[in-house]
């Protein structure tokens, strides 16, 4: 039974092309037809030359970052296995988008320390993203 649970995983891994996510390479992003849009547009996009997905989408530090990595890959595989992803896809947990927010402020902090505590009329913090929602993908 081992035997087959562990043949069946490998194979499952294989096929999905597990190890292309360990890596930070865009590509594996592309893996999923419901990101081809995104892909194409982070090509098209002002951070082509200067980031890959994993640099605004997941933390730098070395544990965060997989244990964010790993959050994020096993909700993506039941979403795409059960069919039920929102088309275009989209941030929706709030840590994502958190990480996102850090990220954006990891390389624009000096261009935007003045402006980011800026809140909205319910009085929530605005984001990078509020604004600029498709500067990561045109």
């Amino acid at each position: 039974m081992i035997g087959i649970l562990a043949g069946l995983g490998s194979y499952t891994f294989n096929y999905a092309l597990g190890f292309s996510y360990l890596t930070s390479n865009p590509d594996a992003c592309a893996n999923c037809h419901v990101m081809l849009n995104e892909y194409d547009g982070w090509h098209k996009g002002p951070h082509h030359n200067s980031a890959v997905c994993t640099d605004c989408h997941l933390p730098h530090s070395i544990i965060p970052k997989y244990v964010a990595k790993a959050e994020t890959g096993m909700h993506d595989a039941i979403s795409f296995t059960r069919q039920n992803y929102h088309e275009p896809i989209m941030l929706k947990n709030p840590e994502n988008s958190r990480i996102l927010q850090n990220e954006c402020l990891r390389c624009h902090d000096g261009m935007v320390q003045n402006i980011t505590f800026i809140r909205n009329v319910d009085g929530d913090l605005k984001t990078c993203v509020h604004c600029h929602r498709r500067v990561g993908h045109l």
